[in-house]
């Protein structure tokens, strides 16, 4: 079940949420550094990760879930976001060259059927960014903050099911490793967190940042009846062929 759009915006507007903003806005960048001249596209409530791509690629677009709602984004210029089915996005095949799923596959009902849309409109090469709760982590526990609601997912299980999709993972990423806190002095310490947590690879971080490229062509599996390379089936003798005399 999404959030409403009003609780999401309240939390990035909190201390907590913007430190949340910082931290996964910077594990964002180091994998889409360079979109000049792309088209970005991003799902579920990604706006507070869009703006730094804004000026600088080709086109921006923000599109939220009918369930969760949708506000006005960017606040001081025409609005680039819009309300959608997720699972029918309002757009031709192979229309953007890079997607950003933020409080997306935890929250839908089939997030299966989200990731074949996004791979229609993704051009041949594109990427996709999910950005979603670890099931390990304290963020997944914890209901004072977005990932703490809907299904959290292990690095197998984001896997598998990317690469139902048709995604190939080609990178990977944690954030949040500090506990969901609010207190002022405690938020100061983030940045030590993660250095400290990514540096040692620990596997309590709050989010799994994953990219994963389109693959073109659907792998088609090969069957075998093993019953017709196994045993040979007797023929009979048609009965209408005459037999060869003295025989």
């Amino acid at each position: 079940m999404f959030p409403d759009v009003v609780d999401l915006r309240s939390f990035y507007a909190q201390p907590l949420g913007v430190v949340t903003r910082r931290l996964i806005g910077r594990a964002i960048r180091a994998r889409f550094d360079d979109v000049r001249g792309l088209a970005v596209l991003g799902i579920g409530y990604a706006t507070p990760y869009l703006g730094v791509f804004r000026e600088e690629c080709e086109r921006t677009l923000a599109f939220m879930p009918g369930a969760q709602g949708v506000t006005r984004w960017p606040s001081a210029a025409p609005t680039l976001a819009a309300l959608v089915d997720e699972t029918e996005l309002p757009l031709r095949d192979g229309m953007v060259d890079r997607v950003i799923a933020v409080h997306l596959l935890e929250m839908t009902p089939d997030a299966g059927e989200v990731l074949r849309e996004a791979w229609r409109v993704l051009a041949p090469g594109g990427r996709l960014l999910c950005v979603v709760p670890n099931r390990r982590g304290v963020w997944a526990r914890a209901d004072n903050n977005p990932f703490g609601h809907g299904r959290p997912y292990s690095r197998g299980q984001i896997t598998d099911l990317l690469r139902e999709a048709l995604f190939t993972p080609v990178g990977w990423g944690e954030a949040l490793y500090m506990p969901p806190v609010s207190r002022s002095w405690f938020l100061r310490s983030a940045v030590a967190w993660e250095r400290v947590g990514g540096s040692l690879s620990l596997p309590f971080a709050g989010v799994h940042i994953v990219e994963a490229t389109k693959q073109v062509y659907k792998p088609v599996a090969i069957k075998r009846r093993a019953a017709r390379l196994r045993v040979l089936q007797p023929v009979l003798e048609p009965g209408l062929v005459p037999r060869p005399a003295g025989g």
